[in-house]
């Protein structure tokens, strides 16, 4: 086998074992951000007066969420849901929900 051969074969195997990894953790983040949906709506788009995610870009949730855990933003219940969740957990909510198409209401 040539060594463009060999070096088309490593890189197509490496892309290949990764690839369950990735759908594991796009699953993850779904049902992390799933959890979120009694008020922030499904996929991230809020009804009435509650703030909607989608769309909203990844290193603002990370940043809001990290401010709801030391209390530096006020909340009625975030403070105590983002303490529930570890800062890996948070950026796959953030970008789970960065991804999503926001309603347009």
């Amino acid at each position: 086998m040539s060594p463009l051969r060999c070096a088309v074969f490593a890189v197509l195997s490496t892309c290949a074992a990764a690839a369950p990894a990735l759908a594991q953790q796009a699953t993850l983040a779904r049902n992390l951000a799933a959890t979120c949906a009694n008020c922030h709506g499904t996929n991230g788009n809020a009804r009435a007066n509650m703030k909607s995610l989608a769309g909203v870009p990844a290193a603002d949730t990370v940043a809001a969420m990290a401010d709801f855990k030391t209390g530096s933003q006020p909340a009625t219940i975030m403070h105590q849901i983002a303490k529930g969740y570890s800062d890996e957990q948070i950026r796959l909510i953030a970008d789970h929900f960065a991804a999503q198409k926001p309603s347009g209401k």
